[in-house]
């Protein structure tokens, strides 16, 4: 079987400070990589040129995915690999892309942890004998210098490898996953996400997110009511940080587990705020 491409393609903007490590980690495997940058004011485009990358300057989106999505239609290869910059390919997840594109190893039909692998009372994942359309990678996930094995952050699986023309964002949300036409499969190794390895980095992040559900929350009419206030203020963050914090045991990931519980139950709250002050301004 005649080894297939892989074309791998990342949005960014303002990425200097992870570009390099991206692209290194996938140059030796990708048969092109495409760099679709939304008018960074960083070297972003400058080091990605540096690598080998295929640069494209656009103008920035009010939804990231939407700068995705442009970058995957310019993928040329048989299979896509979809990046942030702030990801890495580990030499596990590599070795199971290049069997795949050898056409030896087609990856699993499930997930298990490491410590229900070792249990023998539990099936093992069976190998597929084709390729699937597209497949879920498991994340391990740095916050605040440790990389999170609860609080509901492991496996944190997302859908970035897919045959060209079998998978695309929806473009809606900031959280959604791909929309695959076809079977999806699973590879067994960890994807590794530096995402928030300082508390700076992540309330940058969740200013950006809270603005855009609050877009949605603006949309949807979700109206400020005493009703709607409680609900955003109080009981969907204390929901929130409790099942993270105990149902999902963000206890056993320490005080990184604590923070990660409480300022995701803030989302709600911070959310809120700015839906107020969105009615505010239309006034």
């Amino acid at each position: 079987m005649k080894k297939q491409t892989l074309s791998v393609v990342l949005a960014t903007f303002n990425e200097e400070k992870n570009i390099t490590d991206c692209l290194k980690s996938i140059r030796s495997l990708a048969d092109e990589i495409i760099v679709v940058d939304e008018s960074s004011t960083d070297k972003t485009r400058e080091l990605a040129k540096k690598l080998g990358a295929k640069i494209y300057k656009v103008k920035h989106e009010p939804i990231f995915h939407i700068t995705k999505n442009k970058a995957i239609k310019k993928a040329t290869g048989d299979w896509v690999l979809q990046l942030d910059a702030d990801e890495r390919l580990t030499p596990k997840m590599k070795n199971e892309i290049s069997g795949l594109l050898n056409g030896k190893y087609f990856g699993v039909d499930s997930w298990l942890s490491p410590l229900k692998r070792a249990l023998l009372i539990f099936p093992k994942p069976k190998k597929l004998s084709q390729p699937a359309a597209a497949y879920w990678l498991p994340r391990k996930n740095l916050f605040l210098g440790k990389y999170l094995k609860h609080t509901g952050q492991y496996p944190d699986p997302v859908i970035r490898l897919f045959q060209n023309g079998k998978a695309i964002l929806p473009a809606i949300s900031v959280h959604e996953q791909m929309k695959v036409n076809g079977t999806v499969g699973w590879l067994s190794s960890d994807l590794d996400h530096l995402a928030t390895p300082r508390f700076e980095r992540y309330l940058e992040r969740e200013n950006r997110y809270s603005d855009l559900e609050a877009k949605l929350l603006y949309n949807k009419k979700i109206k400020i009511t005493i009703t709607n206030t409680l609900n955003y203020l109080f009981y969907k963050p204390t929901k929130t940080f409790l099942s993270l914090y105990i149902r999902h045991r963000g206890f056993l990931d320490g005080f990184p587990g604590f923070v990660f519980s409480l300022y995701s139950g803030f989302h709600h709250a911070f959310s809120y705020m700015k839906l107020w002050e969105l009615y505010r301004n239309k006034k």
